[in-house]
């Protein structure tokens, strides 16, 4: 049987979930709100339209409330669901701060109701794809991994311009892109140094550029700007690296075209020879011999946003774990407002 959920706002990612849930097998779409009538006018006929958020929660008929409002909304729309009896899936960031996390959680525990957060970003297909690499230990001892996001707008659209809205591209994209990095790198980030800069933004920020040491050595790093002027044909261009000592990979692309990199006798000493490239002469840095470089094709991922609903419906039924559980949130945030406190003084900060 059908689970039947409500929209909780209906702008760009309200529509989204309408799309995709309308048509997926498991869920019926029974109501949408949003306080913006004009956001109602496109709701599909046989689905129940809301400008009041109160009313669709305490609609009888839906079962599970997926919040999709601005992000300072989230803390009292999870609140009021959890109150009356709803399953609650908040869109990311699922808090402003970790108090209000701590709040959330207390009230979806205190009404035995469940609550996760929508970070489908874990079934990209070029995170996936990285992650296949770096679980599978071909390259060796990985010593970076780097992740970059890069596009040409700067300005960005709405109410995420404005601080007091929960706006600026950490609370955006930057809690998927380290969201990733942690699920997939294994230990404790032990430091935290940050770049989070308005370049052109007046109030929020449109530029950040984070670094993390794990415990094994390990050092992440992830790189968003939407300023990056190019004349590359592409709206914007996502990037990986993945460096080992035993081979390298990049993963260029959200279809990611790239390759798995190895050598064969590079690392091995050269007797002092040296090569004169366009930069002068040089040991390390000379075009490698032919046939050096040995290319293996990227383990490619097969997945797909719609996966993340999969795990969630069967969740519901108890036959799995949610994917995104609410103490990895948690360091999110934490690790977020570690960022701002580098970025603020200019120094590294020690985390866990």
């Amino acid at each position: 049987m059908a689970r039947k959920f409500g929209i909780i706002g209906h702008g760009f990612m309200g529509h989204e979930h309408e799309t995709m849930l309308t048509n997926f097998d498991g869920i019926e779409v029974t109501a949408i709100s949003d306080i913006d009538p004009e956001q109602l006018r496109d709701v599909p006929e046989g689905i129940k339209a809301y400008q009041n958020a109160s009313d669709l929660i305490r609609d009888p008929e839906v079962e599970v409330v997926l919040i999709a409002a601005n992000n300072n909304q989230h803390k009292k729309l999870v609140i009021e669901a959890a109150e009356a009896g709803k399953q609650v899936l908040c869109e990311k960031p699922i808090a402003l701060c970790l108090e209000d996390l701590d709040e959330m959680e207390a009230a979806c525990k205190k009404a035995g109701v469940s609550f996760t957060v929508h970070q489908q970003r874990r079934f990209d297909v070029d995170f996936r794809t990285a992650k296949n690499v770096f679980d599978s230990g071909e390259l060796g001892d990985l010593y970076v991994v780097k992740s970059g996001l890069y596009g040409f707008n700067g300005n960005m659209h709405d109410w995420h311009v404005f601080m007091d809205q929960g706006g600026g591209m950490l609370y955006d994209w930057g809690v998927h892109l380290i969201d990733q990095m942690l699920w997939m790198i294994p230990g404790k980030v032990t430091q935290v140094f940050a770049n989070l800069r308005n370049v052109i933004n007046k109030e929020v920020d449109d530029y950040f550029h984070i670094m993390l040491r794990f415990d094994s050595g390990l050092v992440a790093e992830i790189e968003l700007g939407t300023y990056y002027l190019t004349d590359k044909p592409h709206h914007f261009e996502r990037h990986w690296f993945l460096g080992g000592n035993k081979g390298s990979a990049y993963i260029d692309g959200f279809f990611p075209e790239g390759k798995i990199v190895h050598t064969d006798g590079l690392l091995k000493n050269v007797g002092g020879q040296r090569t004169m490239t366009a930069a002068g002469p040089t040991r390390s840095f000379g075009p490698p011999p032919e046939g050096k470089l040995i290319l293996k094709d990227l383990p490619l991922a097969d997945t797909k946003h719609s996966d993340y609903f999969v795990n969630y419906l069967k969740a519901l039924d108890g036959k799995e774990d949610f994917l995104v559980k609410i103490p990895e949130t948690r360091r999110v945030l934490r690790l977020m407002d570690a960022v701002r406190e580098s970025a603020k003084t200019g120094k590294s900060v020690d985390f866990e």
